[in-house]
């Protein structure tokens, strides 16, 4: 079955997490800008030195660049019936250039799944998950800061896949199994059944 899917929410909702099991249940991939710009880096492909230039100076890769890096992923083959999409699109712009390219290919988006966490809840989690993993982007400062970056850039999108009537609000709160139990259901009645 072919399915093509965007996860959003704030970070520390479990987008990461809940990608990969429903990856594996959808058989599709999951398309992560994280893992697009770390491998581009890796491979020191053109894309990702210059990725890296604004990445090493703490700057957000600019939409152009994420743009172009998310095409090169999505135009290759194992993409072809479907995707699962985190961390992508993020403003409105890569929202347009998302549309663009879905039309390009005759193809449009099945369903946005919005993971909603309250922000408290969230930043407890993080902080957990600082203790654990020794991540300094989980300072509750940082956390704080990125739950506000992503209040005004990507807040908006979830407006625009509502009124497209694509959204599909799950609660990102509770255990693994729960949470993607519920991602399944919403999906199930938008005719897009997960394999379990």
């Amino acid at each position: 079955m072919s399915a093509r899917l965007l996860l959003i929410g704030p970070p520390g909702a479990g987008k990461g997490t809940q990608a990969v099991r429903l990856s594996g249940l959808l058989d599709v991939p999951a398309v992560s800008t994280g893992d697009i710009f770390r491998r581009n880096v890796r491979d020191e492909t053109p894309l990702g030195r210059q990725a890296k230039a604004y990445i090493d100076a703490g700057d957000n890769v600019p939409d152009s660049l994420t743009n172009d890096l998310v095409r090169d992923r999505l135009e290759q083959d194992d993409c072809a019936s479907g995707f699962l999409l985190d961390g992508y699109p993020r403003t409105t712009d890569q929202v347009a250039y998302l549309d663009a390219f879905l039309a390009e290919h005759d193809t449009a988006m099945d369903v946005v799944v919005e993971l909603v966490a309250e922000p408290d809840v969230v930043v407890a989690r993080l902080r957990q998950r600082a203790l654990e993993q020794g991540r300094s982007d989980d300072d509750e400062s940082v956390v704080r800061h990125r739950l506000e970056v992503y209040r005004e850039q990507t807040a908006p999108l979830i407006d625009i896949y509502a009124a497209r009537g694509l959204l599909a609000k799950v609660d990102g709160i509770g255990e693994i199994d729960e949470v993607t139990d519920r991602i399944a259901a919403v999906l199930a009645e938008r005719g897009i059944v997960v394999a379990g």
